[in-house]
């Protein structure tokens, strides 16, 4: 074979191994920026709140009331506590209220409470009057700035949370709902620990 014909079969050679050596070296360095990718992954996970579940602590919060006095979640650890995201503009809303005041006159007395949350930006000019047209007497809380909605993963309004003596969430509630039914009173009356009404014979 000519020199100058293997002199170009040499070159050819050691070309290919040049690019099969740095396909190889980019595959590996591919490789390993990935598994660093996820070791990072990994480790923030680590460090990401657990998503708001049931069987969980519920997480606590500071609101101000209509009288300005800031209000805790905390503060009625030992009692049954109905947490209700809302605002006076949404509908749903405005047609539960009345069956939240009965359920809180049911209770009312017997370890058991309403936070009522309000996520309406006007705040306490929004709430105040609209508590008092309809007559409410349960606390209403104020959140302008809709804090409570990312503490508590929620998609809209309203929706409850209901949490039992040792701050655990027991039950969550998308939209509206007619709390002064019967078998409503019995789930609370049965996590309050409140005897059943004795029937007339």
């Amino acid at each position: 074979m000519p020199y100058h014909t293997t002199h170009f079969l040499l070159m050819d050679e050691k070309k290919i191994n040049y690019r099969t050596i740095v396909l190889i070296l980019m595959a590996v360095s591919a490789v390993a920026v990935l598994f660093v990718l996820n070791q990072k992954k990994s480790s923030l996970k680590s460090f990401t709140p657990e998503t708001l579940r049931i069987g969980r602590p519920a997480p606590d919060f500071s609101f101000p009331g209509l009288d300005g006095k800031i209000v805790s979640l905390s503060d009625y650890r030992g009692k049954v506590v109905l947490v209700n995201i809302w605002a006076t503009w949404c509908a749903p809303c405005v047609n539960e209220v009345a069956s939240m005041e009965k359920l809180y006159q049911e209770f009312k007395g017997d370890d058991f409470e309403i936070l009522a949350v309000s996520v309406d930006a006007p705040g306490l000019k929004a709430v105040a009057p609209f508590m008092k047209a309809h007559k409410l007497s349960f606390p209403a809380l104020i959140d302008s700035e809709g804090t409570i909605k990312n503490l508590y993963k929620a998609t809209g309004v309203p929706e409850s949370f209901i949490v039992n003596r040792q701050g655990i969430l027991v039950e969550k509630i998308i939209g509206p709902l007619d709390w002064s039914a019967p078998e409503v009173l019995r789930f609370f009356r049965k996590l309050i620990g409140k005897p059943l009404p004795r029937r007339n014979n």
